[in-house]
């Protein structure tokens, strides 16, 4: 008889331990007298402890109709001080784009830069005579709907194309009755569906809150939180789970926006837009010098002309003390500031496209211009929220979930063990088979630690769900392996655990694919419940079980005093 080979030699063995071992440095164990038992995974919000908010994004979509000639004159007269008359209009909603244009006359001098701060479109301006200056507009109905309510709103407006029609967002709190009244004032109104019902609905399009979602996900990444789940609940809504997070910081974090704005003193206490944080293309770390905290940033090539424009516009390049470049997050200005001569210098030939924005001198100055610094770079929110719930999850209420689910893992595993034993009566067999789901689990943490995946009860129930399914396969695999009782030889033993593994891929394969819709899906914590199912059924698969097969030959084979070969050695 040869020499029988060492169970550690073979490479499933190997892979098996190597996972082990991996699967522990990726959990990292350790104690401290203060915390008591760490590790490097990430709980949720129900066994941490913390807040979770339920935010609502403000905005409306409609369908609307209006009169271009009274758009353009009600936007256009309190510029130029002036009564305006429509001498052509030739748009179409959905016509050709060539030769769309408005002209109207005013007797009045008209600059085309003047106008074109309004957003109608593109002018053009011509003086017919001493007495009269006609402008030309090329523009679209609904470009001329969408300046109006950008202006009537001050929030962004935008139109988009549904099955042939045009539905405008509005991504601002627009009741119906004020939307309504707006488009009175230009000769329009809200248009009716087929069926007579108004096509005004509240909410926001798919995108602007999927788009929100991303954003608010960028912010609490940026801000060092981990794995903080951000989902969407209906149209309207978006859930945040806060582990390990007060309720007032939860709500300051979520609630704000992070608008960034700069704007430029005109006269008094007035101010003109200049741009918005979306014109900004880099961000860079704060740093601390002219005894200032600053955040630098660089304008991308529209946003740096625009404000250069409105600077000679206004005159801050002329006279720089009376015109102050103003900065605002949230509607709350952070910087104030005159132009440096130089910047002014400059400005009047060429765009500038690197700045910086100044916080302060304190510690205070220091975390605003980190905060600044996250918004610029994840972007504001594209629509505000508001706060429609939250609630707050004791930490101690969290410790007890967490110290209750261990126990009732233990509990499952020992009822577990508790069978098997009353099945088989064999020791060599329950003590592999606890080892193996023990070690299932060990490797499902250590993926969950170091993907940061967050545990939480549903998690721990798809922990448990795995061990069950394993326990189930380990047992199709002892059944197979023995026969009448007692090992089978080699050739019936290959045939018998292959049937067996057959079996267990099959029952594999279906647990993930019904899992599959969860995780695709996203509902909730069961998604949670089906990304943990999955991986576990996966590790057992690929991992533990053919380990198991191994094992429970190589015991069996010792207390059977059977050897290698075909049968017992003589």
């Amino acid at each position: 008889m040869s020499e029988k080979k060492s169970i550690f030699k073979n490479v499933r063995v190997i892979i098996f331990i190597l996972a082990i071992l991996a699967s522990i440095v990726a959990i990292h164990p350790g104690y401290s007298s203060t915390e008591g038992v760490t590790t490097n995974l990430n709980y949720g919000l129900d066994l941490e402890g913390g807040s979770w908010l339920q935010i609502k994004l403000q905005g409306a979509l409609a369908q609307l109709d209006a009169d271009p000639g009274m758009i353009v004159s009600q936007m256009v007269e309190p510029v130029i001080g002036a009564p305006i008359k429509i001498t052509d209009n030739n748009l179409e909603v959905g016509g050709s784009s060539s030769n769309r244009s408005l002209i109207f006359t005013t007797s009045v001098p008209v600059s085309s830069s003047q106008l074109e701060l309004l957003g109608l479109g593109t002018v053009s301006v011509d003086k017919l005579n001493q007495a009269t200056t006609q402008v030309t507009i090329s523009t679209s109905k609904e470009a001329l709907i969408q300046a109006y309510l950008s202006k009537a709103f001050d929030a962004e407006v935008l139109p988009i194309s549904t099955d042939g029609s045009i539905v405008y967002e509005i991504r601002t709190e627009a009741s119906e009755e004020k939307l309504s009244a707006l488009m009175n004032k230009v000769g329009g109104s809200i248009l009716k569906n087929k069926d007579g019902t108004s096509t005004y609905k509240e909410g926001v399009s798919a995108s602007t809150r999927d788009l929100t979602r991303d954003i608010l996900n960028d912010k609490l990444n940026s801000l060092g939180l981990k794995d903080i789940p951000v989902r969407t609940v209906g149209e309207d809504y978006i859930l945040i789970d806060f582990a390990g997070i007060d309720l007032a910081t939860a709500k300051d974090i979520a609630e704000k926006p992070g608008k960034f704005e700069i704007r430029i003193q005109t006269t008094g206490n007035e101010t003109q837009h200049v741009l918005y944080g979306d014109s900004i293309v880099s961000v860079g770390i704060p740093t601390f010098h002219d005894n200032q905290w600053h955040t630098p940033f660089t304008l991308k090539e529209d946003g740096a002309r625009a404000l250069q424009k409105v600077a000679i516009e206004t005159g801050a390049t002329d006279s720089p003390e009376d015109h102050y470049l103003n900065m605002y997050l949230d509607e709350e200005k952070i910087y104030g500031a005159p132009l440096s001569p130089s910047a002014a210098s400059r400005l009047k030939g060429t765009p500038i496209y690197s700045w910086e924005a100044s916080t302060g001198t304190d510690e205070a100055a220091k975390a605003e211009a980190s905060l600044l610094q996250i918004h610029l770079r994840a972007g504001a929110l594209p629509v505000n929220v508001v706060l429609v719930g939250s609630g707050h999850v004791d930490a101690t209420l969290g410790k007890q979930f967490k110290t209750e689910a261990v126990i009732a893992g233990l509990i499952s595993l020992v009822a577990v063990a508790g069978v098997v034993f009353l099945r088989y009566r064999r020791p060599k067999i329950l003590v592999p088979m606890v080892g193996t789901s023990v070690s299932e689990v060990i490797m499902i943490l250590g993926v969950a630690a170091v993907i940061g995946w967050q545990l939480d009860l549903a998690a721990i129930a798809g922990i448990i769900a795995a061990i069950g399914t394993g326990i189930d396969h380990l047992v199709i695999i002892t059944d197979e392996v023995l026969y009448e009782g007692k090992l089978p030889p080699t050739r019936v033993f290959v045939s018998r655990i292959g049937k067996a593994f057959a079996i267990i891929f099959g029952a594999a394969a279906t647990t993930i694919i019904a899992m599959s819709p969860l995780v695709v899906m996203g509902f909730g914590s069961l998604k949670g419940f089906a990304i943990t199912t999955i991986i576990g059924v996966f590790i057992g698969v690929v991992v533990a079980r053919p380990v198991y097969g191994v094992v429970i030959k190589e015991l069996l084979e010792a207390e059977n005093g059977t050897s290698e070969g075909e049968g017992r050695a003589n």
